[in-house]
């Protein structure tokens, strides 16, 4: 019986890895075909791999059944005040085996490594359709945190209460902005984000996308105060993180929902189902078909409201945290 001979990962693997990844997407797209088809040909899943392979302190692992690729894994640091500590990501291009067992073994090389070098926080984005390659994962430690999801632009009227923003709504919407990362600091999320806001910053980015007609700045407003604010744009906004909506994970055209929020004691009152109609409906008028969002499994409230707008979980992004 042939022995799994692993190694660590490095360019000579990226052909043979290409193919993996392309096999693995075609089974995704099976279950979710809005998901890009570029990525279907080794060419296209090459072109994946090299880019999140090329990230600074990229590492990990290969796995070979007879000279033949049969697996591989690696990730690299991203940054370390948004993630609470130093970190390892598998983006969505990061593995793929030919069994789904092979991973646990793939990891522990790789992790050893990661672990060595003081980065005990580890991310990895797996298909949500691939239900034994979850299961693998979750047999060496880690659980869901995050999801991804993609919905077809329904052809949704204009609600009365929204509207697009102008330049007097700054300040309005400058006083949500705290929202999201407020409730994602609490139970049961407990977000470690370290970051320190910019209040200048902010304000210039939504005074940017205020003036922006690529840009849909969406606002509910309730006795003369802005009490909701949806932010709406190209997909290819969404940046090419391995945190974001990007490469597998997202459709050619897809709009991106990039952010959402409404005050506490608006919430179950329709303000967020009026802003997400205004999202579908000025989509719809820029020409997008589909929309991809993401949202925190362990947030009790956007865990349930985006997948009843529709939005079908496409990956799962896992986290594991080593004492």
């Amino acid at each position: 019986m042939s022995r799994l001979e692993l190694r660590p990962f490095a360019d000579e693997h990226l052909d043979a890895a290409a193919e993996l990844l392309a096999e693995r997407h075609r089974r995704h797209r099976t279950a979710e075909p809005m998901l890009p088809a570029r990525f279907d040909h080794a060419a296209g899943a090459r072109q994946g791999i090299e880019a999140a392979w090329r990230r600074d302190g990229a590492s990990g692992a290969a796995g070979f059944l007879d000279g033949r690729l049969v697996g591989y894994l690696f990730g690299a640091p991203d940054d370390e005040a948004h993630w609470g500590g130093p970190n390892v990501w598998v983006g969505h291009a990061g593995h793929a085996a030919v069994e789904p067992e092979l991973v646990r073994d793939l990891y522990g090389l790789a992790a050893d490594r990661w672990v060595d070098e003081g980065r005990p926080r580890h991310y990895v984005q797996v298909p949500a359709s691939e239900g034994e390659l979850l299961q693998a994962w979750y047999r060496v430690g880690f659980g869901q945190q995050h999801a991804a999801g993609v919905v077809e632009v329904p052809d949704a009227p204009w609600p009365e209460a929204v509207r697009e923003a102008t330049p007097d709504d700054v300040e309005g919407v400058l006083e949500l902005t705290p929202l999201i990362r407020r409730h994602q600091a609490g139970a049961p999320v407990f977000s470690a984000n370290l970051r320190v806001e910019d209040p200048r910053a902010i304000r210039a980015s939504i005074e940017e996308d205020v003036a922006a007609d690529e840009v849909g700045t969406l606002v509910a407003e309730v006795g003369g105060r802005l009490v909701g604010g949806f932010v709406v744009a190209s997909g290819e906004q969404a940046g090419d993180a391995p945190h974001e909506v990007t490469g597998l994970a997202r459709p050619e055209r897809a709009a991106y929902l990039a952010w959402a929020a409404t005050l506490p004691e608006v919430r179950g009152s329709g303000v967020g189902v009026a802003l997400t109609g205004a999202a579908f409906a000025w989509a719809r008028r820029a020409g997008y078909e589909t929309m991809v969002t993401d949202w925190r499994v362990t947030n009790l409230l956007s865990s349930r409201f985006w997948p009843r707008r529709g939005f079908r979980t496409t990956f799962l992004r896992l986290y594991r945290s080593i004492p």
